[in-house]
């Protein structure tokens, strides 16, 4: 019975990518690391896994959700835990193979398809070299059309549908399961076991057939992030490809002079502080961090906010800059564009509006007049 969740969303337009090949994997990794905001783990480290894995068991298909059949079982999986923990913690060989193992054991069906819980950083990367080494199929969705940090902010949310079993590894090799009664309850629990096992993991949970998660993925998201990742390399001026391809705008331009940064609970969290420069000049610009980048101040004013996105760039490069690889002087330019609508429904504001992350502020959707009045103010 098909549930046709009111929570159907596909990513921006992009041509459906067949295959994830070697030669797709760096266009994939930056594009990736741009819808990672800041978190979702650095994506080199997988980048290289993923080619690895590509060169020995070839490439991957990608199904659409409009493609799979009575037989196709996906799984979502997904790193959890601190990126500044994961960039140094690499995975174990074998590690995503036996999550898979033993949700087809607990379920009873045979996976055939991997997606990504978050197609924001390394969470968008890995998967595909999971999916390689099992000879199974990537689907061209995700559950969140960015990274967020936490287990309930997933579009399989919105739509309502149960967690059912989580399955948690860790490199060690120990292996938890979970029956979680929401995903509030999964995040508690599943954070906690990732900061006993040195605040990194890899976890797997919503077993869909091709009823249940129509409607209740941000389909596309895979071409998305090729898509970006190729106009960003091949690009002479390559923020400026980027806020044309996202519809994004520059925030501000300039170089890194503070950064305050913990790991705690298994989340980094802090803030990064950019001084202008150029036609920026004068300007202190701040964003505040849980993994991700989540709000962005300026002279006491709040200029855009999650759900919405915002992704700091090398200024030459226009490469993504993960939350725990910014450093003190960096030049950096931040950009900012629209969430995918269902984020900005009720239940998508209610799950990961400011609010959500204990911020005591009313979400203004950037883009809308007054969202702009701030951020022309500001300069």
């Amino acid at each position: 019975m098909s549930t046709n969740h009111p929570a159907a969303r596909s990513a921006a337009s992009a041509t459906p990518v067949t295959s994830i090949t070697l030669a797709d994997v760096p266009a994939l990794a930056a594009g990736c690391a741009v819808f990672g905001t800041g978190g979702g783990g650095a994506v080199q480290t997988p980048q290289l896994g993923v080619e690895i894995a590509l060169e020995q068991y070839g490439p991957v298909p990608v199904k659409q959700v409009a493609d799979l059949d009575e037989h196709d079982v996906v799984v979502a999986m997904s790193g959890i835990g601190a990126p500044s923990v994961g960039f140094e913690m690499l995975a174990a060989t074998g590690q995503a193979e036996i999550i898979v193992e033993e949700i087809q054991r607990l379920t009873g069906k045979r996976i055939t398809t991997i997606m990504a819980t978050e197609i924001g950083g390394s969470n968008g990367v890995g998967p595909v070299g999971w999916a390689a080494s099992l000879g199974l199929s990537i689907l061209d969705a995700d559950g969140m059309g960015r990274a967020f940090p936490e287990a309930p902010m997933t579009a399989m949310n919105v739509a309502n549908l149960p967690p059912g079993y989580a399955v948690l590894s860790d490199v060690i090799g120990n292996v938890s399961i979970l029956r979680p009664v929401s995903l509030s309850w999964l995040e508690r629990h599943a954070r906690a076991l990732t900061v006993a096992s040195g605040a990194i993991s890899i976890g797997a949970n919503y077993v869909m057939d091709r009823d249940t998660i129509r409607g209740a993925v941000i389909e596309g998201s895979v071409s998305r992030a090729v898509q970006v990742g190729r106009r960003l390399l091949t690009a002479t001026d390559p923020v400026e490809a980027l806020t044309d391809e996202l519809g994004a705008a520059l925030i501000t331009g300039g170089k890194v002079v503070d950064i305050e940064r913990r790991t705690e609970g298994g989340f980094t969290r802090g803030s990064v502080t950019v001084e202008g420069i150029g036609e920026h000049r004068g300007r202190l610009t701040r964003v505040e961090i849980q993994n991700e980048n989540l709000v962005v101040m300026e002279d006491g004013a709040v200029i855009v906010s999650v759900p919405d996105l915002v992704t700091i760039v090398d200024s030459e490069t226009g490469d993504a800059i993960s939350t725990e690889m910014l450093r003190f002087g960096q030049r950096v330019s931040v950009l900012a564009w629209a969430c995918d609508p269902l984020w900005r429904t009720p239940r998508g504001l209610e799950l990961a509006g400011p609010r959500a992350f204990g911020y005591d502020l009313d979400y203004e959707p950037f883009g809308t007049t007054s969202a702009a009045e701030t951020l022309g103010a500001t300069r």
